[in-house]
């Protein structure tokens, strides 16, 4: 069976044949030591086909296919055209030996071209790969390093090269390529595809949650470890305080601040009090100050303590520094995913994952069980009853969640988590409507499991969040928007009110005839327009009259035999009642 061999150069692909080769009595070991050799190697391996890269970037969007396994249309022509046909129901007579499996399947379910990728093509690539400017006479033309590199200098090369590979001209006597061009390709494309690879939004690098998160981590463990070696250390000197105060950080503040217990008196009540927070207990130190059991020390070593307690209180202050940043690039990078786990369990999510786009990929499962391997793949060996849960149980839900109920709250809470971690990732403008609905849902579904009250829809609350979010949208755009027209009409307005100031001030100044006249004129105006107004109701009023006369009529008689029929009710009543009377008495008679 044949074998060709593809691969990928920084200037373009190229397609060997290796002919003569048994690949079951060649060895590893013997190939990888004929490699080397260039006249062994040279009779075996053959090049039959080379396709160069149009232009720099055209090499960049072909290695980026290639390196996630995707074949393009460029490299199936390539394909196609150079290397045998295979008949419809017939096993193929060769096979192409590629470097990455991942392309090699794809290769396959497209083309069906048999491709295959062990040690012993990986080896003979490796060749290809040494002897490269030997097998190929056209390097330069490839693609030009110099992005001025004119049309016409490439025209030329390209004549050339054909020119020298049909009559095999050694590749020196080119004057236009120069020894190194091979080098500036790769080290030119290598630079491109890293860029293209590390291209990201400063504001929502997740890199530098994973290293805050570490460092937040290990920095808890070190100020704690120093803390204890503070205590331990100081309480050569004064153990009784030890036992007043608890916390370390306040602990270290007061051991720089005391410093000599000898020296510590009722003087320094108030720093203390300030200090502590607390009165009596600064009394307490004092008293234990004066009948402590601790040994003396030297100024050298109280000044050492002193030093060591000044490191422990900066790391710590520190550390609370180091918490709200964390807390402020959760909120820019991960908003939905931190307000509905918190900021802690969100960052230490996206650490163990990798990084956020790894999160949004990873199903619910796995979220669940995140930083649970070990515990899984225990019980997986032991056929033992697998975790429930793994990072999230540092939330408060599961805490809040009853026993019986803890796997059920674990697995709707990675539920929302992925999808909180998807709208994150992959949304454009970040919100916290869609984790403050998440939370609301998580928070209905422990009513639900504890008092058996039921929950909304999810269709529903999504539909909400989706409102809830434009809405906030466009009110961003309209408190952008009218700025300038508000600031136009506060203008108006005081234009407006300093005229009526100025209209009253002028008024008062003006002679009163003037102002009579002014008067009579608009009360005149004013009866005009009133009699019109008169005149308009009167005429309309005579319509309504004359359209409505009869049905007046009408209704004056309706309204007559309606009192009759009252007065004629109220008499019946009346004998009714008069009759109900005379009953009664003639019954009290007898």
């Amino acid at each position: 069976m044949a074998l060709y061999l593809l691969y990928e150069t920084s200037s373009g692909y190229s397609l060997f044949q290796a002919g003569g080769l048994d690949e079951i009595g060649q060895n590893t070991e013997a190939v990888r030591n004929s490699v080397s050799d260039l006249n062994r190697f040279g009779k075996v391996v053959q090049l039959t086909a080379f396709l160069p890269f149009e232009s720099a970037l055209d090499a960049l969007n072909q290695i980026n296919s290639v390196s996630e396994g995707i074949m393009t249309d460029e490299l199936r022509n390539f394909l196609e055209l150079n290397l045998p046909k295979v008949k419809e129901g017939k096993k193929a007579k060769f096979s192409l030996g590629v470097a990455e499996p991942k392309i090699g399947s794809h290769i396959f379910e497209v083309t069906k071209i048999p491709c295959q990728s062990n040690d012993f093509v990986h080896e003979i690539l490796r060749g290809v790969r040494l002897h490269f400017e030997r097998f190929i006479k056209d390097l330069k033309v490839c693609i030009p390093t110099n992005p001025y590199f004119s049309f016409f200098k490439a025209f030329l090369l390209s004549v050339f090269v054909k020119y020298a590979y049909h009559n095999f001209i050694p590749l020196t006597s080119n004057p236009l390529i120069q020894p190194g061009d091979l080098e500036k390709a790769q080290l030119g494309l290598g630079h491109s595809y890293s860029r293209a690879k590390v291209k990201f939004n400063v504001n929502r690098v997740d890199n530098m949650v994973i290293q805050a998160i570490f460092l937040l981590d290990t920095l808890d463990k070190d100020v704690n470890s120093f803390a204890m070696r503070v205590r331990e250390w100081y309480s050569w000197h004064f153990p009784e305080l030890a036992k007043i105060v608890n916390d370390n950080y306040l602990y270290a503040k007061l051991a720089k601040f005391i410093d000599d217990k000898s020296k510590l008196s009722e003087d320094k009540l108030s720093e203390l009090t300030d200090l502590l927070g607390d009165e009596d207990k600064a009394k307490e130190v004092i008293e234990a100050a004066k009948a402590s059991m601790g040994q003396d020390l030297s100024p050298i070593d109280l000044i050492n303590v002193q030093q060591f307690a000044q490191r422990v209180m900066d790391l710590s202050e520190y550390r609370k520094k180091l918490h709200e940043y964390l807390i402020t690039k959760m909120n820019d990078i991960a908003p939905n995913l931190a307000s509905l786990i918190g900021e802690m369990v969100g960052a230490r999510l996206i650490s163990h994952a990798g990084s956020l786009t790894n999160l949004a990929k990873c199903p619910s499962s796995t979220l669940q069980i995140l930083g649970a391997e070990k515990a899984l793949f225990r019980a997986l060996k032991t056929r033992g009853n697998t975790p429930k849960y793994g990072l999230i149980f540092h939330s408060s839900f599961i805490g809040r969640a009853s026993a019986r109920n803890k796997g059920r709250m674990a697995r709707y809470l990675a539920n929302k988590c992925s999808i909180a971690s998807r709208i994150d990732c992959f949304s454009e403008n970040g919100t916290t409507v869609f984790g403050e609905k998440l939370r609301e849902q998580v928070e209905e579904r422990l009513d639900f499991y504890d008092k058996g009250v039921a929950p909304r829809k999810n269709i529903d609350v999504m539909k909400d969040a989706i409102e809830r979010a434009e809405n906030k949208d466009t009110d961003m755009e309209t408190e952008e928007a009218p700025a300038v027209p508000s600031a136009k009409k506060s203008k108006k307005k005081k234009s407006k009110s300093d005229a009526a100031e100025n209209g009253d001030l002028m008024a008062e100044d003006k002679p009163a005839v003037n102002g009579g006249a002014s008067e009579d004129a608009k009360s005149e105006k004013k009866k005009k327009k009133d009699k019109r107004k008169l005149e308009q109701e009167q005429q309309a009023d005579e319509n309504s009259n004359y359209t409505n006369g009869a049905h007046a009529e009408e209704d004056g008689l309706s309204k007559k035999k309606k009192k009759k029929s009252k007065v004629q009710d109220g008499e019946v009543l009346q004998d009714a009642s008069d009759m109900k009377k005379k009953r009664k008495k003639s019954k009290g008679e007898e």
